[in-house]
C-alpha cells in the first residue's frame, strides 16, 4: 500500500472502518472500488487493505460481501465518536468556519485515545448531537436513534425542523449553509415539483433544488397560523440608522456567539449602523456606547426589530 501520499496503517484502517460503517448504515455494499474511492488509493492497495482487515478480525466477507465484525463495529464507533465529538468543540469553543469542522475533524479523529476522548466530551458536557444533528456515540458505542424523513419527500403546507444537514460533499454543504439553513430551524413548504422546493423559514422565502433537499433531515412540527414572521436582519439597516436587537439566529455558535454577546448583542439593545466599508462590507455598528465592526456572514444572522 505504498500511494504517493499514503497515510500511516492506523489512519488507513480507521478510514476504512469508517466507510465500512457509513455504508452499512446506508445499506450499500463496500467492494474494493468503493474503499479505494473513499481513501483515495489504488485497488490493489484496497485489497491488501481488505485482506489486512480480515486478518485483524475487524471484517468477514463472505461471498464478497464485507461486513464489520463486533471488534470492527466498535473501532470503528470509536473514531466516529471523536469525530463529531470535535467537530461539537469546534462549532461551540471555537471561531472555525462551519464548512471547515469536517475537515479539521477529519484530522483530529485519529489522534485521541479513549481517555481523552472522554475527556473531550465531559468538557462539552457530554453532547448528544453533533452541529450537524449527527448523534454522537457515548463511550460504550450507544448513540440516538436518527429519526426524521428528507426535505426532499416533504408535503407541502406542512411546518418542519431541520433536525440533520449531511457535511459531505463539502460543496453541496457550503450551498446549503449559504442559504442560512442549519439543525433547530424550521420552515413550511409553499411549493415543490422535480426541479425545485420552495419554502419560507423565520429568515426569508426560499429555493432548494430536490438535490440539495436530500441532504437534509427534518421531523414534522406544529402547525403556525398564517405566514412565518419574517425577521429583519442586521444586515438591512442602513448607515445611520438605529433599531433594537431582537436575537441572534442558532446559527451562530460557540466563540463569535460569546463575543456579539460580550459585546452587547443582546435582546433589546439599541443599536446603529454608523460606517459602511468599501462595497458595503464590513459595516461598523455602534453597540453599547462601543463601535463593532462586522460582516454581512455574521451581520445576516443578528434580527432586530
Amino acid at each position: 500500500m505504498r500511494e504517493k501520499n499514503r497515510k500511516s496503517d492506523k489512519i488507513i484502517i480507521e478510514d476504512a472502518l469508517k466507510h465500512i460503517y457509513d455504508f452499512e448504515q446506508k445499506k450499500l455494499d463496500t467492494t474494493s472500488d468503493s474503499l479505494a474511492g473513499n481513501l483515495q488509493i489504488r485497488r490493489r492497495a484496497s485489497t491488501d487493505l481488505i485482506d489486512k482487515l480480515l486478518q485483524l478480525k475487524l471484517i468477514t466477507k463472505i461471498h464478497e460481501k464485507i461486513s464489520l465484525t463486533e471488534n470492527g463495529r466498535s473501532y470503528a464507533l470509536k473514531v466516529i465518536r471523536i469525530h463529531r465529538l470535535y467537530e461539537r468543540y469546534l462549532a461551540d469553543k471555537t471561531s472555525v468556519h462551519e464548512n471547515d469542522w469536517h475537515k479539521e475533524a477529519e484530522k483530529r479523529e485519529h489522534d485521541f485515545n479513549e481517555e481523552e476522548a472522554n475527556r473531550l466530551a465531559a468538557s462539552l458536557g457530554n453532547p448528544l448531537l453533533d452541529p450537524h444533528g449527527d448523534p454522537i456515540p457515548d463511550a460504550l458505542g450507544q448513540m440516538q436513534v436518527k429519526e426524521g424523513i428528507l426535505l426532499s419527500d416533504a408535503l407541502v403546507g406542512k411546518v418542519y425542523e431541520i433536525t440533520h444537514i449531511e457535511d459531505e460533499p463539502k460543496e453541496t454543504y457550503a450551498q446549503i449553509v449559504a442559504q442560512k439553513l442549519f439543525p433547530g430551524a424550521k420552515l413550511r413548504i409553499l411549493e415543490k415539483d422535480d426541479r425545485r422546493i420552495s419554502f419560507e423559514s423565520d429568515i426569508d422565502e426560499s429555493i432548494l433544488a430536490p438535490v440539495l433537499a436530500a441532504n437534509i433531515t427534518v421531523i414534522p412540527k406544529e402547525e403556525r397560523a398564517g405566514k412565518f414572521g419574517i425577521n429583519r436582519l442586521l444586515s438591512s439597516l442602513n448607515q445611520g440608522e438605529t433599531s433594537r436587537i431582537k436575537e441572534i439566529s442558532k446559527a451562530i455558535r460557540g466563540l463569535q456567539r460569546r463575543r456579539l454577546l460580550d459585546f452587547g448583542f443582546i435582546p433589546g439593545t439599541e443599536i446603529k449602523a454608523n460606517l459602511v466599508g468599501l462595497g458595503g462590507d464590513p459595516v461598523a455598528y455602534e453597540v453599547r456606547g462601543t463601535v463593532v465592526a462586522l460582516r454581512k456572514n455574521i451581520s445576516q444572522h443578528i434580527y432586530i426589530e
